[in-house]
Formats: C-alpha cells, structure tokens, sequence
C-alpha cells in the first residue's frame, strides 16, 4: 500500500508524535522512509541567491536529520535522508515526488484561524501542492495501543 513514507521534520518536540506514528505504519506496511528537514530561516532561503556557506543552524539541521535516519536505520528502516532549504511546502512537495513516496506523513500543530493567518499552514499548503496522499498527525498525540484502539467491524 504505502512503500515509499515522505516524513518532513521540524527538528522540533513535534517530531516524537510523527516518528511515532511513521515507526508503526512503516513496520505494518514495509515501507522505506525518506526523512526531509527544510531549513527555512533567512540563511538558509539566501544560500543559493547569496553564495553562503553553510550556516550553523544548516550543520544543526543536517546532524539532526542523520541522527533521526541512522537510529530508524539501526531499528531495521530503510531510510533516506534530505536537508533542503527554501518554502516548506514547496520542497516537500516535490521532494515526494522526486523521490517516488506514496505517502507523506507529517505533524501539525492544530492552529487556528488566527494563528494559521500570521504563520500560514506548512501542512495546508502542502496538500494543495501534492497528489500524494497526506496523513496528519497532531503534535502531542500518541499512538492507542491494542489494547486502546477502536476496532472496525467487517
């Protein structure tokens, strides 16, 4: 069903949720992983315009993101990592496409209209930008166990 997860990381306490949630999907469907972290701040959107070196919020990002896919890795994922920089939702976006996902699974915060307003919806914006199915996840929301979990009747 799924074979190819997109996974955006804030590199932020919202990550837990989503890895979380990824870690059982992932498992239950035999899905790969690609990992994807956009720098966003105003080095890294002016890297290429302004000819910078890298950044160190840019090292902090990519040590981050090799953490998160090497311990993915060591739990038996297949799992690719990317560091971009530039608008969110357009590097996702193509990146799911790019790298042939079937799924992209990310957290939200569950802002509301005013909030959405001033800081826009990474998450919004991407399922407008995207034929690949989007799954949300809240941040803070943990995974029911078994024992939890509603069942569906056939």
């Amino acid at each position: 069903m799924y074979t190819r997860i997109l996974v955006p990381l804030e590199h932020s306490p919202a990550d837990t949720s989503i890895l979380a949630h990824v870690r059982a999907l992932a498992r239950l469907c035999q899905s790969s992983l690609v990992l994807i972290h956009v720098a966003d701040g105003w080095a890294a959107r002016n890297i290429r315009q302004l000819n910078l070196r890298e950044s160190e919020e840019i090292r902090d990002d990519r040590a981050y993101i090799e953490r998160i896919a090497a311990e993915l890795a060591q739990e038996g994922f297949e799992t690719d990592a990317i560091l971009a920089n530039g608008d969110p939702a357009d590097e996702i976006a193509a990146a799911a496409e790019r790298e042939q996902c079937t799924l992209i699974a990310m957290s939200t915060h569950g802002h509301r209209f005013f909030a959405d307003l001033i800081r826009g919806s990474v998450a919004n914006e991407v399922r407008h930008r995207t034929l690949v199915p989007v799954l949300l996840v809240r941040a803070g929301t943990a995974i029911p166990s078994p024992a939890t979990a509603p069942t569906v009747a056939a």
